[in-house]
């Protein structure tokens, strides 16, 4: 887990995939409720978050760094909200919308830029004709140098936003440019790593073995305590949720052209999109008239292995007459080992 150069050349050529991929089932457990606890690292940075959103509403964690040295994958409490070989932390906006709109990237410490890169197209690697970024897979980005050997990079970033330049000093909170779709990525997120002299360091826990995992590990590390606690362990992540009128796929979603229902639509479905399910997991989808009826519920069966991202939807056909006028409401929850691991409700008007 060795950092490459940080020389502008260089920069961040060697940050790995962002788009998460599938793993085996593992059992993991939630970190304790609103607990965190700042490291005591001397000279270590204390890190704000490094994106102008607010997690839970309109951001979410998606991976943390691949503790594991060999050809599994595991974060720092040994579950799975990593990928093989993944370097960094992963900051999710809701959606491409969200991207287009403008998401600024701050600086989450002070520090000394050290090279930048602002040349790269903001297409996903999925898109017909992407270009090959196997040799920039950050994409646009940042490098900042914090002194006593501290130093970090962002990737992903939109081109033409940068707004630092190498030898420029920062401030925590100053911002670097915007998130955007640029390397190797398929959604809009920012990719954060950190290094230690040389050697990849989990802002959540920094200390102790960099390559070794504890289920039981208690929160604390690199970030002020507020963003650590917003950041917290989730057993699973609702980044989306919704009503449609007719069908709708993950890149309607990432679109935000989702159909919305009404009395004449072809349907009414309820829908959301979650991260980090474990192999095992049921996932549960009510909807539910204005009189408090239930229309439908759908019932996933048990995933056979765990899911970095896995859309849900439930409803009916609109009927002859059309949808009532009221309020239309939804509740899921992802069932593991007999309880609730994820659980939420949302509603809908049709007027």
């Amino acid at each position: 887990m060795r950092a490459p150069s940080l020389s502008i050349l260089a920069l961040l050529a060697a940050c790995s995939p962002a788009a998460p991929v599938e793993s085996a089932p593992v059992a993991i457990k939630p970190g304790p409720a609103a607990v965190y606890y700042e490291t005591t690292l001397a000279g270590a940075p204390k890190l704000i978050l490094p994106l102008a959103c607010e997690p839970g509403v309109t951001c979410e964690l998606q991976n943390g760094i691949d503790r594991d040295p060999g050809p599994d994958a595991q974060d720092y409490r040994c579950g799975r909200h990593t990928y093989q070989a993944h370097n960094g932390v992963d900051i999710r906006l809701k959606d491409l919308a969200a991207q287009r709109a403008g998401v600024a990237v701050l600086a989450p410490a002070a520090g000394t830029v050290t090279g930048i890169r602002d040349s790269m197209a903001d297409i996903s690697v999925k898109a017909p004709g992407a270009p090959d970024v196997s040799r920039q897979m950050c994409g646009n980005g940042v490098a900042i140098n914090h002194g006593g050997g501290w130093t970090s990079q962002y990737c992903h970033m939109a081109l033409g936003s940068i707004l630092v330049r190498p030898g420029q000093v920062v401030s925590a909170g100053q911002p670097l440019g915007r998130v955007g779709l640029s390397g190797n990525t398929e959604y809009p997120h920012l990719h954060m790593t950190i290094w230690k002299d040389g050697v990849v360091s989990d802002p959540f826990a920094p200390q102790g073995d960099p390559q070794a995992c504890d289920p039981d590990a208690n929160p604390g590390g690199l970030w002020i305590r507020s963003v650590g606690q917003a950041l917290g362990y989730k057993r699973g992540v609702a980044l989306n949720t919704g009503f449609a009128g007719d069908s709708l796929d993950n890149l309607k979603l990432e679109e935000a052209q989702v159909p919305p229902p009404g009395p004449t639509t072809p349907a009414l479905l309820a829908y959301v999109r979650l991260l980090n399910l474990e192999g095992g997991d049921e996932i549960e989808l009510t909807l539910s008239g204005p009189d408090g009826k239930i229309l439908t519920t759908a019932r996933q069966p048990p995933l056979d292995r765990a899911k970095a991202q896995y859309l849900v939807f439930s409803g009916r056909k609109t009927p002859a007459g059309g949808w009532p006028a009221g309020t239309y409401s939804a509740r899921y929850k992802v069932i593991r080992g007999g309880t609730d691991a994820v659980a939420g409700a949302f509603s809908y008007s049709i007027k």
